[in-house]
């Protein structure tokens, strides 16, 4: 209690240290390896296909993939590796799921229709609100205190023929002088979706409702509080990759910000904020037909945590510091329920009610030399402790690890150094950097985690070393009259990555398991990004955007890491004109040839999808109407990608109609 009471005082400090601070006119340009995916206005309003779902949008990312497990709820991946190794937050805060299966990714809790823009940070460059090895997405919402004052009504509607999603949803926005509201309420509803060919992909339905608001108040001429909150509820999500679907997965989100505007003078800005979210997470099998043993599996996680952000100019320094910290709770439950009613329960923690206590400090001088070459400079400096609070749940880790204490501290760092260059549409640069990352919640300390990917249960081992990587990156880039190209790589050589062994002295749980698994620490691993854009504007109406990835990834016996991706592209023409827009794409991947079956890989064809929409504006007095309509795989193709969990196969031709009145 002691400790809480710290972490939660060090917070209340820097929330209300920043009182008397400005804030930043001119912020310093952000390194170009950084991605903002996004604009400040409704990000459905930027697609083509409107309403489309947050991992729809993410995936135009050249950072990001996502893994599949069914149509709803995609695992991000940035630079080929998934949560573990990477920081995902909504405006700064530290969200954690609630699941032991990864069905609840962080990114699953927003909606497109009140998000403004997802910026993704390649590596170290992410490190900001905390240590991480792949990168960071940082999704941020409207921004109120900038909109227009009035009162703005939306309307949403929509419709997928594929698997009968029926979308609608509603916004109210309201501003004056001294006051703004954002409210947004989005539902979405589907079936079971049909690959190509019309193949029925049984327990692929889910339902979901997100609420989002936030309100702030001008205190003064450059003082400013704002409240928030996200509530967001899905039921009857089916994952027809893995063997238990998902009943309930439930989350709020709240937060406090007090930001000081800008009024001129060294420091710049200081924004600082306390937040607050519960996760609960119920995955269930009733629904099986064929189930050996009936299992219960409910999962919850609390995070309590602040973050405070001061920017500063002096001469050519753009300096900016952020000190931030989190506690949170993650416990997950399993209750056997053997088909004999005369048998006694089993019953196990498989996360024995874990604590964690992060604080830290993040500190960056992005220093503009001359007029078209910077240096800039990063630390991250963290405390990282753990806490097994369940005597049950530690017994039962002790039975592998006699010696385990209780807890587990770690001290954490990273650093960087990043150079760039810009001249008469020439941009390049690169930069070195170090970076150290604390074992996940499943990887410290999991309890019997089954893997329906290779098949194995797997056990956490509280004794791992920290994960660390040494990261080089470069990019260059040139934008020309009326098309602009831009070639980035990246390379991490991984010491102590973590990954689950075979282990044939230890009996699997899970009845038709290959084995046991435990989390241990390779000697090292390598991965290899590889990323190109083009954009050419052939005229007023027409561009043409193209892009290609391909990743590497090797352990220290020479094998293949999974979901590294293979040749991938994607290629559109979009039409604008008038009120008119239109696009037609195609995308795709090579044949996965760079597969591991020692992690349930195999070898995964090649694809090529083509997409075609159409799309109209109406004003109508003060109002907007927009309308989308579209088809996507286009010629019905079946296939799977290299993300796709145990080859679940794809969505094939899908009809959609989106609607929206402002």
């Amino acid at each position: 209690m002691k400790t809480i009471f710290s972490f939660l005082f060090t917070g209340f400090i820097a929330f209300s240290y920043g009182q008397e601070i400005q804030k930043d006119t001119l912020p310093a340009n952000e390194l170009s390896e950084v991605i903002v995916v996004g604009t400040k206005t409704p990000l459905h309003e930027k697609q083509f296909k409107t309403l489309a779902s947050v991992d729809e949008f993410l995936q135009k990312s050249n950072k990001i993939d996502l893994i599949k497990r069914g149509a709803y709820a995609w695992e991000p991946l940035i630079n080929g590796m998934a949560t573990e190794r990477t920081v995902i937050t909504i405006e700064g805060m530290r969200i954690f799921g609630a699941c032991t299966d990864k069905m609840d990714p962080i990114t699953s809790y927003v909606e497109v229709s009140n998000l403004a823009e997802a910026t993704v940070s390649s590596g170290q460059q992410g490190t900001s609100h905390g240590n991480t090895i792949g990168g960071a997405i940082d999704l941020r919402r409207r921004d109120g205190s900038v909109q227009k004052p009035g009162l703005d009504i939306a309307l949403l509607t929509g419709y997928e023929s594929n698997n009968n999603q029926k979308i609608a949803g509603a916004g109210i926005n309201y501003k004056n002088e001294t006051f703004y509201i954002n409210t947004d309420v989005m539902f979405r509803d589907a079936d079971n979706y049909k690959a190509g060919n019309s193949k029925e992909i049984s327990f692929s339905q889910f339902t979901k409702m997100n609420l989002s608001a936030t309100s702030g108040y001008k205190l003064s001429e450059n003082k400013l509080i704002e409240g928030s909150v996200i509530y967001d509820k899905a039921t009857d999500v089916g994952y027809p990759s893995l063997p238990m679907d998902v009943s309930l997965a439930e989350a709020l989100i709240t937060s406090l910000k007090y930001e000081v505007k800008p009024l001129g003078g060294k420091i710049r800005s200081w924004e600082s904020k306390i937040y607050f979210n519960t996760i609960t997470h119920t995955m269930d099998d009733t629904k099986r037909p064929f189930v050996p043993i009936h299992m219960d599996m409910p999962g919850w996680s609390d995070t309590y945590g602040f973050y405070s952000n001061v920017k500063a100019h002096f001469n050519d320094h753009h300096l900016s510091g952020n000190i931030n910290g989190f506690y949170n709770r993650s416990v997950a439950e399993m209750t056997m329920y053997p088909a004999d009613p005369n048998e006694n329960l089993m019953f196990m923690y498989t996360w024995p009610d874990v604590r964690t206590l992060y604080s830290g400090i993040h500190l960056e001088d992005h220093w503009q030399y001359n007029s078209n070459s910077a240096l800039t400079f990063a630390t991250t400096l963290g405390y990282h402790g753990n806490e097994v609070a369940s005597e049950f749940g530690l017994q039962s880790l002790q039975i592998f690890y006699p010696e385990m204490s209780s807890t587990k501290s770690r001290f954490l760092k990273s650093f960087s150094t990043n150079y760039s260059y810009e001249n008469n549409g020439l941009i390049s640069g690169g930069g070195v950097a170090f970076g150290e990352r604390a074992p996940s919640v499943s990887e410290g300390y999991g309890f019997y985690l089954y893997n329906s990917f290779d098949g194995f249960d797997y056990i956490g081992n509280p004794n791992l070393k920290n994960e660390q990587s040494l990261e080089a990156n470069v990019y260059i880039g040139k934008t020309y009259k009326k098309w602009s190209a831009k070639v980035t790589s990246s390379y991490f050589h991984i010491k102590n990555y973590i990954i689950g062994i075979p282990d044939p002295n230890v009996a699997p749980m899970t009845i038709g398991a290959n084995g046991i698994k435990i989390y241990a620490a390779l000697d090292y691993a390598s991965i290899w990004s590889n990323d190109l854009t083009l954009k050419c504007t052939l005229n007023d109406h027409f561009t043409w955007t193209s892009k290609l990835q391909y990743y590497l990834g090797k352990d220290n016996d020479n094998g293949n890491l999974p979901f590294m991706s293979p040749l991938s592209y994607a290629s559109s023409l979009g039409h604008s004109q008038n009120k008119w827009n239109g696009m037609l794409s195609v995308k795709g991947n090579a044949t996965q040839t760079n597969f591991n079956p020692t992690y349930g890989e195999d070898r995964t064809p090649s694809f090529a999808i083509l997409d075609a929409s159409i799309g109209r504006k109406f004003n109508w007095n003060a109002n907007r109407i927009q309308v989308n309509a579209g088809v996507e795989n286009m010629l019905d193709a079946y296939y799977s990608t290299f993300t796709d969990w145990n080859n679940l196969p794809r969505m094939g031709r899908n009809f959609f109609l989106n609607i929206s009145f402002r």
